[in-house]
């Protein structure tokens, strides 16, 4: 019965050598895959058989098998490509997708977006991600990524910012008239605004020095834009007064007219907030906005909140993972952010096909968050994770496990041989 024993021997390390040819095999064919992490098959003894009982030692083996497969899971080289939707993770986490048939997680990063607007895999996985409020704000939110297709709202301006410099050298001499505001006034610029239906609006604002340290401004608009405004004309819309202090700094702004009335259907009396600053008397320090000091009048800076209506004409990913569109009136706006998960247990997740794997017992729930926390891994735009198959490794791991198996077979030829002597024993 020994011989047969052997037999059976040769047979079991004939099955482990040839799977784990299977396993290499199974590496060299994914040597191009996008985010593949290889494998390694692990063998372990058969239980073997015990000549002297519960005394140990004195034992046989029976042979062997495969007691595990286990993925390597080491970072892949992330090579840059061209394309905006190409995603690489540099750490532990997987992209989160859904689909038909159900959550799925993966590493391959080669996304698109569909003729819905959703952000796929390339088997039309829905990627998840964390979603933005209406001031881009990122939610702890999970949700499919999708862009709007539709046309984006327009947007009223409500509030119009203004750094200046009021040259403090100036005599207030002049008087303002709107009939000839250029040469009656001691300084004037232009800013844009929006009113409720996204219509743009330029805004020429006059400024006369009225005593030491105080200035009137008032902003004035093309009178066929305005409510009850002439062609040709200038209509006023808001008016006010500024004032600072010895040393130039801000110390007192004041509206003392509002009426952005424009034509067109649009808003009447539209709210518009005039900021010049963190002025004293509001409670700042003067630093911050229009100041005046023995220098040329101009304008720092200037800012407004406003938009026009308008459709994307671009995305793109950030080195954090979160998408950015970028809409035809200029505007830019936070959409959403790639959700990453973590495991506990990654070695244990289940292959399902096309890239994917699955949760399993073994592995743990999903941890979701955002890149770069609790070492979920960073995002890198532009960019795809390669295979981590080393084929030079590969082929000599199949020269070791070819001989094995020629060795296995070795067994079990010899062993024929020996039951050959022994059935010649009969004749």
């Amino acid at each position: 019965m020994g011989i047969l024993s052997s037999l059976y021997t040769g047979v079991s390390g004939l099955t482990a050598q040839g799977e784990a040819l299977g396993v290499i095999g199974d590496n060299i064919a994914n040597a191009n895959t996008i985010g593949f992490k290889a494998s390694r098959a692990e063998f372990q003894d058969i239980i073997s058989k015990n000549l002297k009982g519960i005394l140990g030692g004195n034992q046989i083996g029976r042979g062997v098998k495969i007691g595990a497969v286990n993925p390597i899971l080491v970072q892949g080289n992330v090579d840059a490509t061209e394309k905006v939707t190409d995603l690489a993770i540099s750490g532990d986490g997987y992209y989160k997708v859904k689909g038909s048939d159900g959550e799925s997680f993966t590493r391959d990063g080669s996304f698109h977006f569909d003729r819905e607007g959703y952000l796929v895999t390339n088997d039309n996985q829905k990627v998840q991600g964390f979603m933005t409020d209406e001031k881009g704000n990122i939610l702890n939110k999970l949700a499919d990524i999708k862009f709007p297709r539709a046309l984006i709202p327009a947007k009223g301006s409500t509030e119009l910012k203004l750094d200046l410099n009021l040259d403090s050298r100036v005599e207030p001499t002049k008087k303002f008239d709107i009939n000839d505001p250029y040469s009656t006034s001691h300084y004037s610029t232009g800013v844009e605004m929006y009113d409720s239906q996204g219509n743009k609006h330029l805004v020429q604002f006059f400024f006369n020095k009225t005593a030491d340290r105080k200035w009137e401004y008032k902003g004035l608009c093309d009178g066929k834009e305005v409510t009850g405004g002439e062609e040709g004309k200038l209509a006023q819309v808001v008016s006010g007064k500024l004032e600072f202090t010895v040393d130039g700094k801000l110390n007192k702004q004041e509206v003392t007219d509002s009426s952005f009335n424009f034509m067109g259907g649009a808003l009447q009396n539209q709210k518009i907030k005039m900021n010049f600053g963190d002025d004293i008397e509001g409670g700042g320090k003067g630093l911050d906005g229009t100041k005046q000091y023995g220098k040329g009048s101009d304008l720092i800076s200037w800012h407004q909140d406003g938009a026009a209506a308008g459709t994307i004409t671009g995305l793109s990913f950030n080195d954090e993972g979160v998408l950015t569109a970028v809409y035809s009136n200029g505007q830019a706006a936070d959409l959403a952010q790639i959700a990453l998960a973590k495991f506990e247990n990654p070695e244990a997740l289940f292959k399902v096909g096309n890239n994917r794997l699955k949760e399993s017992r073994d592995s743990g729930g999903p941890s979701m968050g955002a890149p770069g926390n609790a070492g979920r891994g960073k995002i890198y735009a532009k960019s795809l994770e390669r295979s981590t198959v080393d084929l030079a490794t590969e082929f000599v791991n199949m020269i070791q496990n070819q001989r094995g198996f020629q060795a296995n077979a070795k067994t079990i030829t010899t062993t024929d041989e020996l039951l050959n002597e022994i059935i010649q024993l009969k004749r």
